[in-house]
């Protein structure tokens, strides 16, 4: 296994509530004293770079709510050996922002969407936003910020309801939709119950469209596998994390807007990056961390399907 991607969150704040990553509307700490600065996120991917970090995807919260976030991609995408920026949006600021992004070096985006109707988009979320987001799609692919992929987190009572309208996006639109099964992180974000295997996902969409046959998608490093509806555009992605394991075929570590690195989302174990940063730690230190990260994650299998009590809001999605 190459561990050569990064998730770099790069704050914990959000403006949506969704159900299974802030549902009590948790304002987050901002961009505050505890937040990684710009030049201390660009330190670690640089050195991050030098022990065979290639590909880099900046997260939240929501990302787009950092005021530097254009002056940290056109920093990010500088670094020598980092090949692919991307970064994961809820959408909501993406529309008037794409075009800046773009030319600030951003590859792609990600967004987060779970309904296609106002109702269900309302309570999945506590917004009214589902039109600033659809537009931020738009707007996305219009300016090359592709592929464009929509993540959907599927819950059982709650959104369920929504997974054909969200395929049949892909029918007339060059994006790729994908279906995460949900994994609480915390009691508080929803009970064990609303889980929906993509098995039963996948069947209700091929009941609809067809027959799904398998499709390669671009820049498909992750876990995601795909496939193709009859005469489809886009494509339908399948993300099962909770109905089987592929921590073989993991690349990934993260970094919390706080400054830790963490070699798994449901690793106990965590790096404290930023307290070395800010104790005048030399690049070989730092260097010499993320090198053991590195090498953990190659040997890390993860033994139970959610940590205990952490929302994802603080770690990245």
């Amino acid at each position: 296994m190459n561990v050569d991607y990064l998730r770099v969150s790069v704050t914990d704040r959000c403006n949506l509530r969704c159900l299974y990553c802030n549902p009590f509307g948790d304002h987050g700490r901002g961009d505050g004293s505890e937040i990684l600065r710009l030049d201390e996120i660009h330190r670690v991917v640089r050195l991050g770079a030098e022990c065979g970090i290639r590909r880099v995807r900046l997260t939240g919260g929501e990302p787009l709510l950092r005021r530097d976030i254009v002056d940290l991609v056109q920093r990010l995408v500088t670094i020598p050996g980092i090949e692919d920026l991307s970064l994961t949006t809820n959408g909501v600021r993406l529309a008037p922002m794409a075009e800046e992004l773009k030319a600030a070096g951003l590859m792609r985006v990600n967004i987060s969407l779970d309904a296609v109707q106002e109702p269900c988009f309302r309570h999945m979320t506590g917004s009214d936003l589902l039109a600033h987001v659809l537009a931020g799609m738009h707007k996305a692919l219009a300016v090359g910020l592709t592929p464009v992929r929509l993540n959907c987190v599927v819950m059982r009572e709650h959104n369920l309801s929504q997974v054909v309208g969200l395929a049949r996006l892909t029918l007339h639109l060059p994006v790729s939709v994908r279906f995460i099964e949900y994994c609480p992180t915390t009691r508080a974000t929803g009970p064990a119950d609303a889980y929906v295997p993509n098995d039963e996902v996948r069947r209700a969409i091929e009941a609809q469209l067809g027959g799904l046959a398998p499709a390669q998608e671009p820049n498909a490093g992750g876990p995601a596998v795909y496939f193709r509806a009859p005469g489809a555009a886009g494509t339908i992605g399948f993300i099962s994390g909770r109905s089987s394991v592929f921590c073989r075929y993991c690349s990934r570590l993260r970094l919390t807007s706080d400054g830790k690195i963490k070699p798994c989302l449901h690793a106990d174990q965590c790096y404290d990056v930023k307290g070395l940063l800010r104790a005048g730690a030399g690049d070989g230190v730092i260097r010499d961390l993320m090198g053991r990260v590195l090498r953990e994650k190659c040997h890390y299998t993860r033994v139970s399907s959610a940590a205990e009590d952490f929302l994802m809001q603080s770690i990245g999605g």
